[in-house]
């Protein structure tokens, strides 16, 4: 090829095509980071709450209820920021929220009373709710196509991480310490935050859009370093202007995507019910069923580690089967998990099945958050993403309070395992409905100098 010949470039088929290297390694740590202290901000109030309900004298129900108020500001987060990435850039709102969780996490160990803990529970989880999925639309954004599944589902084992981090601190430094230091350590994102903005790259759209063409193009060519992209190729302006235009919320329904839509948020709503429920309760439970305060903190860390597993092995075996197969076959595994977890008394089943458990809670939804975000046009991916983890997690708000009011009638703690195999159950058949055909699923299609064509326009 000519130096001086212009190249229509389409910069999604780059970065589908390429391989992963150091800038990919740049952009999957710092969400990698991100996720895991959202993680860890989720997990942290069933760490305490044994602490918690103790200082402040707290019911059970009353528990539950603190629990789903907080969980409200998660479906407002993911509602309002999620769209609002697709506007005004998924960098921005990823800092936004980073800020807004870390500050509110490190005021909930300040106050002294429930309601004031509440309120700052509530303000947090704006930023935790906000946050997911624009990592996740970034991580899908900037992974090379062949490897995009097993990489969006590591990345978000930091969740996880993040998990087994506040329980490793809830078993050892919190007797010491007390709970609130939980809460102190969730601000440390505050302190990171002038490197992130340093060294994370906002969108490849949001440059186009915003004539940003120099950056683009430093970009590319970090992502493929044999590109040699220049400001002077052709970009299609245009077409990524058009793509943007319009409310993203309608784009989730239009070209017969509506079925597929409400198929995805039963199917996260189902999930999310049954991952708030474990990650609230689960200590409780064990605590309840006559296991000491640090072993049920341990089936927490085992729960966790599940929960990395099925993101792995889930990953590893979506890539090679499909995403919709391996989903269905989760969650039809965790409901056959959660009803002999219900009956089983053995201390080396209990363990095994609160690991795939994880493996078929937070694992499952793993592996279904780059599911979700690539079925939709790449304009609308983080709204399709973030609204379905908006709507899935009025399944999060019930769950605490659910589980709290079940236990609170007298059940054997341990037979309220058994209720989570209903949503499991709910979730296989939603994927069953989701049609691909519809989907917006990328093709690889390599650039010039890998010998095939990409195509993407910018008029100056």
């Amino acid at each position: 090829m000519e130096d001086d010949e212009v190249r229509q470039i389409k910069a999604s088929e780059v970065v589908a095509a390429s391989k992963f290297n150091r800038f990919h390694l740049m952009v999957y740590l710092w969400c990698f980071v991100g996720i895991a202290f959202d993680g860890y901000d989720i997990a942290m109030y069933g760490v305490s709450l044994p602490w918690l309900m103790k200082e402040w004298d707290l019911t059970l129900v009353q528990a539950g209820a603190i629990g789903s108020y907080s969980l409200v500001g998660m479906v407002v987060g993911a509602l309002v920021f999620a769209p609002l990435a697709d506007k005004i850039g998924r960098k921005r709102v990823f800092a936004i929220c980073m800020v807004g969780f870390s500050v509110f996490t490190f005021l909930g160990g300040a106050v002294d009373n429930p309601i004031a803990f509440t309120v700052m529970r509530f303000l947090a989880a704006l930023g935790i709710g906000g946050l997911p999925p624009n990592v996740i639309s970034l991580m899908t954004e900037y992974s090379p196509k062949r490897n995009r599944a097993i990489i969006v589902a590591t990345m978000y084992c930091g969740y996880s991480i993040g998990g087994i981090l506040v329980s490793l601190l809830g078993m050892y430094i919190v007797p010491e310490l007390g709970w609130r230091v939980l809460y102190w350590i969730g601000g440390i994102p505050i302190l990171i935050f002038p490197f992130f903005m340093r060294q994370f790259p906002e969108s490849l759209s949001f440059y186009i859009l915003k004539n940003r063409i120099k950056k683009l193009c430093e970009i590319l060519n970090r992502i493929d370093p044999l590109g040699n992209y220049r400001e002077d190729d052709d970009y299609q302006f245009e077409e990524v202007q058009n793509e943007s235009k319009g409310f993203p919320v309608k784009k989730l329904f239009a070209q017969q995507r509506a079925v597929s839509t409400f198929a995805f948020w039963i199917a996260v709503f189902s999930c999310l019910l049954m991952v708030y429920g474990l990650n609230t309760w689960l200590p409780k439970i064990m605590q309840q069923s006559g296991y000491g305060l640090t072993s049920s903190l341990l089936f927490n860390i085992v729960l966790c580690t599940g929960q990395v597993g099925g993101s792995l092995v889930g990953g590893f075996l979506a890539e090679r089967f499909g995403h919709k197969k391996i989903l269905v076959f989760m969650y039809i595994l965790g409901a056959l998990c959660f009803i002999i977890l219900g009956i089983t008394s053995n201390i080396f089943m209990l363990y095994a099945l609160v690991a795939i458990g994880g493996a078929c809670t937070v694992g499952t939804q793993n592996l279904a958050n780059p599911y979700i975000s690539e079925y939709y046009p790449k304009e609308a991916r983080a709204t399709g993403i973030g609204w379905a983890l908006g709507v899935g997690r009025i399944g999060a708000i019930l769950a605490p309070a659910l589980i709290g009011l079940i236990l609170a009638t007298g059940l054997t703690p341990q037979k309220a395992f058994i209720v989570f195999a209903v949503p499991s159950i709910i979730g296989a058949l939603a994927l069953l409905c989701v049609q691909e055909k519809f989907s917006s699923f990328d093709k690889i299609k390599q650039p010039d100098h890998l010998e095939m064509t990409a195509s993407s326009h910018f008029r100056m």
